[in-house]
């Protein structure tokens, strides 16, 4: 069955991006960049919801070569837009499905309202994270709310340079 991973780059206090959306604190470096390389190297499907679809669209990012991507959205309408599948169908459901199919991994990139209900259906098998070492005060949550509690293996642990931090943890089934 394929693994569905969660993460991205975080500030230390948990949030994904400032208020408006900004990420100008992110520091990107080569070792963050070489963990990105391999990690593109297992999957080929890319899961997200609309905000953070339509982020990546103003940033220029709307589509990723060589993956399949779909975005869960209630209002965008459902169907093919260049290369990316709008979804109105049950996120949980879609996703259970597609963990039986044959391919590679999955990556679920973005912020937390999509992850909750996979993380509270058991969906997600891994997280990894880009600890940046700035407290934004305020912003977009990285995770939100869940009904239960999420147990977690470590995997890994590492300290970049520049003073980020990666973290990778197997969740707990």
């Amino acid at each position: 069955m394929r693994k569905v991973t969660f993460g991205g780059a975080n500030s230390l206090d948990n949030y994904l991006a400032r208020p408006d959306h900004a990420v100008d604190w992110l520091m990107w470096g080569d070792e963050a960049a070489a963990v990105m390389a391999d990690y593109w190297k297992t999957i080929d499907t890319i899961l997200m919801g609309r905000k953070t679809y339509e982020v990546a669209l103003r940033s220029g990012h709307g589509g990723y070569p060589g993956m399949t991507t779909y975005v869960f959205s209630r209002t965008l309408p459902a169907g093919s837009h260049g290369g990316t599948t709008i979804i109105s169908a049950d996120a949980v459901d879609f996703v259970r499905e597609l963990k039986r199919q044959d391919g590679k991994d999955i990556c679920l990139m973005g912020g937390g309202e999509l992850a909750r209900p996979l993380f509270e259906a058991g969906l997600i098998d891994e997280i990894g994270f880009n600890i940046h070492p700035v407290l934004l005060g305020s912003g977009i949550p990285l995770f939100h709310p869940m009904g239960r509690q999420i147990d977690l293996e470590l995997l890994e642990c590492r300290p970049f340079k520049n003073g980020c931090v990666l973290v990778r943890y197997r969740v707990k089934h």
